[in-house]
């Protein structure tokens, strides 16, 4: 209420401490566009205030239809309006979005105050964490399910095998041969579930060359319909990395990506170096981002939760291995891998860290 207040005595418009804010701070007039950013709202919508004045919020952020609600609920109402986990995209970043807290609260001759609080990096920490903590989750799930399986797996096999020397007829062992066969793709699955036993072997390697052998991969293996393009960021250091593991893993996120589509679409593989990111609770000076972006379907929403899990699939015939197993080699590494997905835009980021972490 003090900002308001001293907004409210410099007749609604705002002085210096505003531009000494790290809150992003908006003044909208009656007419709903812009009268005013603050320092901090022009660095998160990317947009100086003179080319912001004037114009209405539509023009300046994707989907501003929340915020102008908000704005809007706040002039007639007479009362301040909060909302939190609004999620904004900058006209002028089409690749950046934010998460932000808003809060409206309505000034003199039906301007209203915006005060845009960025916590991105908050709401990051925590999806991380989640996805950290299922991932702990489900490996302990895998090797308890692993041991109780692969026991009696072993000894259906040695069984079969014994009993197939026994069998007079030939047409009989087909019998014990399909479950011979059935007992090792059992032990096989199982095996893809547990992952690999032995830690990395690191080295330092170029991204962009594990990621032109997975393009050489998808592009084999994709119906004629599907485009596969490339945007890579050629300033991308080395990465230490285990080269088998990690093509393993970007080759599991392209394949389900590619499968996701179906006969037609466009799947683009995208490079990236973000500064300052953190991975669950851990800060690291540069991180690399690698994307797989498809324009399919999307994830259904009943997965979003679990889509990690082993086992869980929304693909007639899939065995929900792909992502789990692509997760749990990435972790090996120090990295993550995040996704967003609505209907026609699904993107899987892997961040990969350059360097150790450190706390954050």
């Amino acid at each position: 209420m003090a900002l308001e207040a001293r907004v409210a005595e410099s007749g609604g418009r705002p002085d210096s401490l505003l531009d000494a804010l790290t809150t992003a701070v908006a003044i909208v007039d009656a007419h709903g566009a812009v009268d005013y950013l603050n320092s901090a709202a022009q660095v998160l919508l990317a947009v100086g205030i003179n080319q912001a004045r004037g114009r209405p919020l539509a023009e300046l952020v994707r989907e501003a239809a929340p915020i102008e609600r908000i704005v809007e609920r706040a002039r007639s109402g007479a009362e301040p309006i909060m909302h939190r986990e609004l999620r904004i995209s900058p006209m002028t970043r089409g690749d950046s979005h934010f998460v932000v807290d808003c809060t409206a609260s309505p000034l003199d001759a039906g301007h209203v105050l915006l005060e845009i609080s960025d916590t991105t990096r908050q709401q990051r920490i925590s999806r991380d964490n989640a996805l950290l903590a299922q991932l702990d989750g489900s490996r302990q799930m895998v090797r308890q399910l692993a041991h109780e399986i692969k026991n009696p797996l072993g000894g259906l096999r040695g069984a079969a095998q014994l009993l197939e020397r026994e069998l007079p007829a030939e047409p009989l062992k087909d019998y014990t041969r399909l479950i011979i066969r059935e007992a090792d793709r059992l032990r096989k699955l199982v095996d893809n579930l547990l992952g690999p036993g032995a830690p990395p072997n690191k080295v330092s390697i170029n991204p962009h060359e594990m990621l032109q052998h997975v393009y050489q991969l998808l592009r084999s293996e994709a119906p004629g319909g599907v485009a596969i393009l490339r945007d890579y960021d050629p300033s991308l250091p080395a990465v230490f990395a285990d080269r088998d593991q990690m093509i393993q893993a970007m080759l599991n996120l392209g394949r389900n990506a590619v499968q996701a589509l179906g006969e037609y679409g466009r799947l683009t593989l995208r490079t990236r170096a973000i500064v300052n990111a953190t991975i669950g609770a851990r800060r690291h000076r540069v991180v690399a981002t690698i994307q797989f972006e498809d324009n399919g379907a999307g994830v259904p929403p009943e997965l979003a939760d679990t889509i990690f899990y082993p086992l869980v699939t929304s693909r007639p015939g899939g065995t929900g291995l792909g992502l789990a197993v692509a997760q749990d080699l990435v972790t090996r590494h120090g990295g993550l891998i995040e996704f967003e997905s609505r209907p026609g835009q699904t993107v899987f980021t892997l961040l990969l860290p350059f360097e150790e972490a450190s706390d954050g």
